[in-house]
């Protein structure tokens, strides 16, 4: 139990911090030395008022949670502090567009830093992570979640994305899925998708959104896009399956679970 005086602190941090407290916010709010600030926050984690997410960087723990259950109320808040310049992509931006109803469990998050380990678990929230290049953060929205501000793919980065690395879209049968309601959306853009592909330099991606686009009745513009921007060799559909039969107008190999699906050239 707080005194009021503990109260009074606790509510001055957390003004400041918002949804995530640092030493640098808590020395800022109470006027005190980061020693003083450490012991304080350090009391206030094992009272339970406060969890600790990594070195240096708490979260204030939801008022539901249990002792032995203190997980983070919304983890996409966390997104800017761990990862640094990144965005939401993949299937969790694809569910944040409606363009499926599936939930995945892990975040799927591109960063600018480096990734060690793709599969960073915080307080019971999965992290799926890859490396972007600065150059290639393109496409984005800002979303506010409370009062934290993230990077989201938009609808059209969210498909290219998916199509670039089909491990975030939760595999290649839920990325057809993903495109043909991008496909049904008042705001999709062919234009677009075809200039973002070219912007990610990634021939596959090329290969990929041709045959799938082609399987969903796609305008024809999309289709010979696609073709006109066909790299040499051949691609994998989906990198994590065996693709033993080859569709050589995509140039890409597919699953033969496909086999009876794809008419044969």
């Amino acid at each position: 139990m707080l005194k009021p005086e503990g109260r009074s602190r606790l509510s001055a941090v957390l003004r400041r911090g918002r949804s995530l407290i640092t030493v640098d916010d808590a020395t800022q709010a109470l006027g005190i030395s980061r020693n003083a600030v450490a012991k304080i926050l350090a009391r206030w984690q094992r009272q339970g008022w406060i969890t600790r997410v990594q070195r240096g960087l708490y979260a204030p723990v939801p008022l539901s949670s249990t002792t032995g259950d203190q997980v983070i109320e919304d983890p996409w808040t966390l997104i800017p502090e761990l990862f640094g310049t990144a965005y939401v992509s993949g299937a969790s931006a694809a569910h944040h567009w409606d363009l499926t109803e599936q939930m995945f469990r892990s975040i799927f998050v591109c960063t600018t830093q480096p990734v060690r380990r793709k599969t960073h678990i915080v307080h019971g929230a999965t992290f799926v992570l890859r490396h972007v290049a600065e150059d290639k953060i393109f496409g984005t929205r800002v979303l506010w979640r409370g009062t934290t501000k993230l990077q989201l793919s938009d609808p059209h980065r969210t498909v290219i994305d998916m199509l670039d690395d089909p491990a975030s879209g939760g595999g290649i049968r839920h990325i057809a899925n993903c495109l043909q309601s991008y496909l049904r959306r008042p705001d999709a853009s062919p234009e677009t998708l075809v200039d973002y592909a070219a912007q990610i330099g990634n021939g596959a991606v090329f290969k990929r959104l041709g045959f799938l686009a082609e399987r969903a009745g796609a305008p024809n513009p999309l289709l010979a896009a696609c073709t006109e921007w066909l790299t040499m060799g051949n691609a994998k559909l989906d990198p994590a399956r065996p693709c033993p039969r080859l569709i050589r107008r995509w140039r890409l190999w597919v699953p033969e679970s496909w086999k009876q699906e794809t008419a044969d050239d």
